[in-house]
């Protein structure tokens, strides 16, 4: 099983870096808008390792038992 999807705690650190510049005076609709930049590909062990290409087991971010 594997699943590649954004890094979470990115949008929050983004969110946290609008609201800072929103409050130090900035317009909200001045803000640009930014698309995720980071994501995470995400495998459980056991079904993946013995078959999987090293070329993907490279590019894994997190692993689960």
């Amino acid at each position: 099983m594997a699943s590649y999807g954004l890094d979470y705690a990115g949008p929050y650190r983004c969110a946290a870096a609008y609201l800072d510049r929103i409050l130090k005076g900035e317009k909200p609709a001045d803000l640009p808008v930014e698309a995720p930049t980071k994501f995470e590909l995400v495998v459980a062990a056991k079904t993946l390792r013995p078959t999987a290409p090293l070329s993907l087991l490279a590019r894994v971010t997190e692993e689960i038992e």
